[in-house]
């Protein structure tokens, strides 16, 4: 019997989705304690033993495009503190059906590793930055360095690592700096999104949250904004011009529902696939890797066939952080 339910939409009705995009953290381990995300702490490692390896990595992969999976995302933690990161990008770019290999990062430590990722095969990049203050990103961040997340954005730009995406996490205090990230946007081929907080740890609603939708109605009040294509990649976001900028900027919100659009499924560091964020529901994939392509196929399958399409289920409280997820 499969550890995933029946997918079914609000109404009940099964939901036939194309599920072609796999997210992979590689690691759960960061280095910032974004207060959005871990505790000052952080959360609990776990041992080199505990993670999957490259190989196994790249072994699931390749079953997965047999599944019609061709995108791939690889996350934490914060991926590029693991070592060989960009062997696992040269493993991963050259199997057959994967056509789009993507990294999400803090940025802290790509301005030396761009070029080399990009050389095997990385096409593109997301960078989180969630304030242009120095004082308020070491805040955020409990401790990071601004200047080594915008050398990073500049040389993954450099590299072409592009579409550059930047992601901004929306709290109240991000209203003030609204015409920094503007300004970026004016003068830079990136594409901003604001990401309103996701609900995954468990706990009362921050008292700094802000909806995406008030968000939208400062930028508003500061540009005319008008409807944009989506650039590369297989995110929820909406996404808006405003006359002399060289990027865009772009929309997460729970508000929009967009699970209904969903395609994707994810594989955590210690080796457990979920078909949503939200879901309370694991499959251990790591003894299925030495079973044979079959069982890990039939896996696969299972967890697409019973992925849910219900917003709703982001309302619950969840064990696991989004570090310990992948984000």
């Amino acid at each position: 019997m499969s550890d995933f339910a029946a997918g079914h939409d609000l109404n009940g009705g099964r939901v036939h989705g194309v599920v072609d995009y796999l997210r992979i953290s590689i690691t759960d381990r960061c280095n910032l304690r974004c207060r959005y995300c871990m505790p000052p702490e952080g959360v609990e490692r776990k041992g080199h033993d505990d993670i999957l390896t490259y190989e196994e990595i790249t072994r699931f992969v390749r079953t997965a495009a047999g599944q019609g999976i061709s995108r791939v995302r690889i996350t934490g933690g914060e991926p590029l503190v693991r070592r060989r990161c960009v062997d696992l990008v040269a493993a991963l770019a050259a199997i057959d059906g994967i056509g789009d290999l993507a990294l999400t990062t803090n940025g802290i430590l790509l301005a030396d590793a761009a070029g080399g990722l990009a050389a095997a095969g990385l096409d593109r990049v997301n960078i989180s930055i969630d304030s242009l203050d120095a004082g308020r990103y070491a805040s955020l961040t409990r401790g990071g360095e601004l200047a080594a997340a915008v050398n990073g954005l500049e040389a993954a730009l450099a590299a072409g690592l592009e579409p550059v995406k930047v992601n901004v996490v929306i709290l109240t205090g991000l209203v003030a700096e609204l015409d920094g990230f503007m300004e970026l946007v004016r003068v830079k081929p990136l594409h901003l999104r604001f990401i309103e907080l996701m609900p995954v740890n468990s706990g009362p609603v921050p008292e700094d949250f802000m909806s995406g939708e008030r968000l939208l109605r400062e930028l508003g009040r500061r540009v005319e904004l008008s409807p944009a294509p989506a650039p590369a990649g297989a995110g929820p976001a909406r996404y808006f011009s405003f006359p002399g900028a060289a990027g865009t900027l772009g929309l997460i919100s729970l508000g929009d529902h967009f699970c209904s659009r969903c395609n994707r499924l994810r594989l955590t560091a210690d080796g457990r696939l979920r078909n949503c964020l939200f879901a309370e529901q694991e499959m251990d994939i790591r003894s299925l890797l030495e079973e044979g392509t079959s069982r890990l196929a039939a896996a696969i399958a299972a967890a697409v066939d019973g992925k849910r399409y219900d917003w709703r289920l982001c309302r619950r409280p969840h064990r696991r952080t989004m570090a310990q997820i992948g984000g």
